[in-house]
């Protein structure tokens, strides 16, 4: 049995197995993206004390906040796919399924998801530039997951119906997303040379959604993909995870029916293709 408790811009889910409670997990919300930390505890007399600190009075709570950016093993920048869309209670934070998540769970390092639900390259590049939350997370991040640019494209596809408009959009939208994701990556390095590992895309399509899934698996084996390859070459300690091959033709299991977003499945294959690339044990 869970609870969830909501103080502020405090919320947590405590998980009670027989009446104990086992694990904590607590999020500090903002705008953009949610830090969260997963503790396991067994002594009674803890629990009640970290409890009873997120009820004192909100000079405590200011004071937690103003030590929001100390250091983050993990830092996870992108859109829905980073933030765990449709996986969680609800889409108001970060879902516990999401693959940065998986990854720290992995090799027990502390995350901040700041995945925001349909973002694009120049969302995320404007957050880099200009955003406090973004730019002190970068600064204390000991490993960067990047997954940005799904949005770009969908825009892209839901534009236009007729081939021939939508093979000169495509031609328009590519330098676009290629030259954002190298100033991305320039603005990071600005911040921390941090190892990154940046996913390209897969096929977000089932099989039996003709012609749609052939004309995207075209699409992005021989442009889209090898665009993002090219970004991440430029730069030293930049790695690719391989979502395209690794979800290959496998989205019945994969991507969520009627959705493009990953299953949990999904995200464990992203987590696991993204935990390689990094060198993470």
């Amino acid at each position: 049995m869970s609870k969830f408790i909501e103080i502020g811009n405090f919320s947590l889910i405590l998980l009670f197995i027989t009446n104990c409670l086992i694990e904590v997990s607590f999020f500090i919300k903002s705008s953009r993206g949610a830090l969260l930390m997963r503790k396991t505890i067994g002594s009674a007399l803890l629990i009640i004390t970290l409890v009873g600190t997120f009820f004192s009075t909100s000079a405590h709570a200011k004071e937690y906040n103003d030590n929001t950016y100390a250091k983050n093993d993990l830092v996870g920048l992108g859109d829905s796919i980073t933030f765990g869309y449709n996986l969680g209670i609800n889409n108001d934070i970060p879902s516990n399924y999401a693959f940065p998540f998986l990854i720290g769970e992995y090799a027990n390092l502390e995350v901040r998801d700041l995945g925001v639900p349909g973002w694009t390259t120049d969302d995320l590049l404007k957050a880099i530039k200009n955003d406090r939350n973004f730019r002190e997370s970068v600064k204390q991040a000991g490993y960067i997951t990047l997954d940005i640019g799904n949005n770009d494209l969908i825009h892209t596809l839901k534009a236009t119906d007729d081939l021939k408009e939508f093979s000169e959009m495509i031609e328009l939208m590519v330098p676009i997303l290629k030259n954002n994701l190298d100033e991305i990556i320039r603005e990071i390095r600005k911040l921390n040379d941090a190892p990154i590992v940046m996913y390209n895309f897969y096929n977000p399509f089932q099989v039996t959604n003709q012609p749609k899934h052939a004309l995207s698996d075209q699409l992005l084996s021989t442009i889209i993909n090898p665009n993002i390859a090219i970004v991440a070459d430029k730069y030293k300690n930049v790695k690719i995870a391989d979502a395209f091959s690794a979800f290959d033709e496998k989205q019945d299991t994969y991507v969520r029916k009627g959705d493009i977003h990953p299953t949990i499945a999904g995200q464990e294959v992203l987590a696991n293709i993204g935990k390689k690339a990094l060198g993470i044990k």
